[in-house]
C-alpha cells in the first residue's frame, strides 16, 4: 500500500506533493515551506504525513519509513500537535531548535505543525524566522483551516495547497473499505458527518456517538417555550461533554499506566514522593486536553444543528439538494412546516453567534441558552408568539 493511498478525494493535491516528493532539491515543484489548508475532516493532517512519509522514504515501497512516520517516531519527523486551546511559544521554540539539525537516516528533516491556526501572532513571529531561512535539508509543513488564519508574513513564504472537500460517495468508500463497515451505514455516517472523514470513521464504528448525535438533533426539534431551551442548553452541555470523556478517557488511561511503567511503579502502587511532579504535569496536560475537547464536542453539537436546520430551510424552500439527515425526514417535513425560513435563517444565525462566543471563552451554558431561545422564538404558540 502507497503512502498516497489512504487520502480520497484530493487528486490534484496529492499529483502536486507526489511531484514535490519525487523531484527532490532538482525539481522546481519542490518548496522547503508548505501549507495545507482545507475544511475540518478533509484530510490536512493526513496528506502532510503522506507527504512526509514520501520525503523521508529511502525507496519505493519503504515500509519501515511509512509505519515511523504513523507512529510520529522517524528521528528525522518533527511534530507539533496540540489538543490545547492554543499553541505555546515554548512549544515553536523547541520545533524551530529541532529543526536546524541535520538529518539523521533520510534525505531531509520534516516538521510538521497541526493546527497552525492555533498559533498566537507572538508565536507565529517566532516560526516565521525559521521559515525566512530554513536549513537546506528541512522542510515545513504547516496545517490550517484556511491561509487567513496565519498571519500574512507566514502565507508569503509558503506554498499553498488547498484540499477539497470529499465527496460522500469516495469517504463511504473509504469508511467501508478500511473500517469494514457495510456501504449502507458508511455512506450514511459520511453524509451525516458532511465528508469529515474522522467524524465519519466515528458514526460508522460508534453506536453511542451515533445516539449522541440523534439525541442533539431531536431535543432541538422537541423546543417549544424558553423553559424547553434552558433545560436543552443543559442536556446538550452534558451530550458534548459525554462525548468529550468517551474521546479522552481511554487515551488518559494509557498515558498514565504508560507514564507509571516507564517510571518503574507497579500498577496500584504507591508513587514515590519524588515522582509525583512528573505525574502531575501529566494531569495537567490532560486536564488542557479535556478543555479542548470538551469545546470541540460543543462545535460538533452545533455544527450537526446546522445541517438540522440546513435541511429544514431546503424543504421550505422546496429545494431538491438531498438532505443530510435522511433518516429523520418527517421530523424534518414537521419542523419546516411549522416555521418561516426567516426564523430558520434566524437561528442558524444564532448558532454561527454561538460558536463565536464559545470560541471567545463565554460561557458556554450561557451561549448555548441563548442559541436555543431563537429555537423557541421560531415556533408559533410560544410566549413569544402570544
Amino acid at each position: 500500500m502507497g503512502v498516497w493511498d489512504e487520502l480520497t478525494g484530493q487528486a490534484e493535491a496529492v499529483e502536486i506533493f507526489s511531484a514535490a516528493a519525487g523531484a527532490g532539491n532538482l525539481g522546481s515543484s519542490m518548496t522547503h515551506s508548505w501549507l495545507v489548508t482545507g475544511p475540518p475532516g478533509s484530510g490536512r493532517s493526513n496528506i502532510a504525513y503522506a507527504f512526509a512519509a514520501a520525503l523521508l522514504s529511502t525507496g519505493d515501497d519503504d515500509v519501515a519509513t511509512e509505519r515511523q512516520v504513523a507512529a510520529r517516531t522517524h528521528p528525522d519527523l518533527g511534530v507539533l500537535a496540540t489538543e490545547r486551546v492554543i499553541i505555546s511559544i515554548d512549544e515553536v521554540r523547541q520545533l524551530v531548535t529541532t529543526s536546524q539539525f541535520s538529518p539523521s537516516v533520510g534525505r531531509y528533516r520534516v516538521m510538521i505543525i497541526e493546527d497552525a491556526d492555533r498559533m498566537t501572532e507572538r508565536t507565529s513571529n517566532v516560526l516565521l524566522k525559521a521559515l525566512e531561512e530554513p536549513p537546506p535539508r528541512t522542510v515545513w509543513i504547516l496545517c490550517a483551516p484556511s491561509e487567513a488564519d496565519l498571519i500574512p508574513t507566514i502565507r508569503s513564504r509558503v506554498r499553498s495547497v488547498r484540499l477539497r472537500v470529499p465527496r460522500v460517495a469516495d469517504v463511504a468508500a473509504l469508511i467501508s473499505r478500511r473500517d469494514a463497515v457495510d456501504i449502507a451505514t458508511a455512506t450514511r455516517a459520511a453524509r451525516e458527518a458532511q465528508s469529515h472523514i474522522g467524524m465519519a470513521h466515528r458514526l460508522a464504528t460508534n453506536a453511542d456517538a451515533r445516539s449522541r448525535r440523534d439525541q442533539t438533533l431531536r431535543i432541538a426539534l422537541e423546543i417549544r417555550s424558553v423553559s424547553d431551551a434552558v433545560r436543552a442548553a443543559g442536556t446538550l452541555l452534558a451530550l458534548a461533554g459525554d462525548d468529550a470523556k468517551a474521546i479522552t478517557a481511554e487515551r488518559d488511561a494509557e498515558e498514565r499506566a504508560g507514564a507509571m511503567r516507564s517510571l518503574g511503579v507497579e500498577p496500584g502502587g504507591t508513587i514515590p514522593p519524588a515522582l509525583r511532579a512528573q505525574l502531575k504535569t501529566l494531569e495537567e496536560d490532560q486536564k488542557r486536553r479535556a478543555t479542548r475537547s470538551l469545546r470541540d464536542g460543543l462545535d460538533r453539537i452545533m455544527v450537526d444543528l446546522l445541517s438540522l436546520y440546513r435541511d429544514v430551510l431546503l424543504l421550505q424552500l422546496g429545494a431538491t439538494t438531498e438532505l443530510i439527515n435522511l433518516s429523520i425526514h418527517d421530523e424534518l417535513l414537521r419542523a419546516s412546516e411549522n416555521s418561516s425560513a426567516a426564523g430558520t435563517i434566524a437561528i442558524m444565525d444564532a448558532i454561527g453567534t454561538a460558536r463565536q462566543r464559545i470560541e471567545s471563552n463565554v460561557a458556554p451554558a450561557l451561549a448555548l441558552e441563548a442559541m436555543l431561545i431563537s429555537v423557541a422564538k421560531s415556533r408559533p404558540h410560544t410566549e413569544f408568539a402570544r
